[in-house]
């Protein structure tokens, strides 16, 4: 079983669906409505909610929400980016002023936060296997004119806790051709996060290990670690740059030159961006830069992006930019590898 086929059945695992808890918690819209409903979490203005006697999970306004109750308890992140965990209720307050969520951390101890501050809610529970989110998405492209079809298949998982976060996503594209050799990349990422005491600020720590057929690359291994802060952190937009140091080691296949290992020690510089609109659009964009510091004068760069667009309920479209780049390869290797995908995307999870 190849790595591809184990890292698919393990998502397709984690997707099954999980045992709901009671639907007891409250929302009061705006205009009176009142549901009934399992608030699942809350992504960027997402409100997602989940009801006995309707199928999907809904996608609510955050901003049309005037009142919420649950007992459940919930990791509540703000702009500022300080973390409480607590049950959640809105208390009175006198109109014309913003409103307020309580969120009950201790039997004794209450914390009042405006709503238009809260950007993110995530269930906590004691089953480890309910905190996970994450996706599925795979796609095919084919053209008549040089026979030649692509297929790609990525998945993401994060595991949310209080005030660090990890998480894992695997990319594969490969294209073949009558007239060309078949063309492979995979690519494995594995990035965790601690939020510090200051606010927006964290530090983090991340592994990739990239296969590019393209470039002649057997096997690349960059790991690094930094500090980084959220320079735009709202229910529209979540923008973090970060700097550190990082390690490479690149294992390149037999080509013109018998088959050579490098180490590369590098400086890291990287950023990760999402902007969203109510749950129909969504940008995710990460980009790594890695100037040589053993090598001067070269520089490695990698980057993710994908544009989502909701289907219907946890379907989503999407078309994907991938690139890797390397400005001092080896001789007779490429310095580039770069393509573009679509295809469909599932989610799961507290979303």
């Amino acid at each position: 079983m190849n790595a591809k086929t184990i890292v698919l059945c393990c998502a397709l695992f984690l997707a099954t669906p999980l045992l709901a808890r009671e639907k007891s918690d409250v929302i009061i819209m705006k205009n009176g409505d009142r549901v009934t409903c399992e608030i699942k979490g809350l992504n960027g203005d997402t409100l997602y909610i989940s009801v006995d006697y309707i199928l999907t999970t809904l996608s609510v306004d955050w901003a049309k929400v005037d009142h919420v109750e649950s007992n459940q308890l919930f990791m509540v992140k703000t702009q500022d980016g300080v973390v409480h965990s607590g049950t959640l209720s809105t208390p009175e307050t006198p109109e014309g002023r913003p409103i307020q969520i309580e969120v009950l951390e201790l039997p004794d101890s209450k914390v009042e936060l405006d709503k238009s501050q809260i950007i993110k809610m995530d269930q906590t529970s004691d089953n480890f296997w309910h905190r996970f989110n994450g996706d599925i998405g795979m796609g095919t492209t084919y053209s008549k004119g040089n026979q030649s079809t692509q297929y790609n298949l990525s998945s993401s998982i994060s595991y949310p806790q209080e005030r660090w976060s990890a998480g894992v996503s695997y990319n594969s594209t490969l294209s073949t051709s009558t007239r060309d050799t078949p063309a492979t990349r995979n690519e494995v990422t594995l990035l965790g996060q601690r939020l510090l005491r200051w606010n927006n600020w964290y530090y983090t720590g991340l592994a990739d290990f990239l296969q590019s057929s393209e470039q002649g690359i057997r096997l690349q291994t960059s790991i690094g670690g930094g500090i980084g802060r959220y320079l735009v952190n709202n229910n529209h937009a979540s923008i973090s740059l970060f700097g550190g140091l990082a390690w490479q080691r690149i294992n390149y296949q037999q080509k013109i030159l018998p088959a050579t290992t490098q180490n590369v020690a590098s400086g890291l510089v990287g950023s990760q961006i999402r902007l969203f609109y109510f749950n129909r659009t969504t940008l995710s964009l990460g980009a790594y830069l890695l100037p040589a510091v053993s090598e001067p004068g070269r520089v490695h760069f990698n980057l993710n992006a994908s544009y989502y667009v909701k289907l219907w309920s946890n379907l989503k479209w999407n078309i994907s930019f991938y690139g890797n780049w390397d400005n001092r390869p080896p001789p007779g290797f490429s310095g580039s590898d770069y393509g573009t995908s679509s295809g469909v995307t599932w989610t799961f999870g507290n979303r």
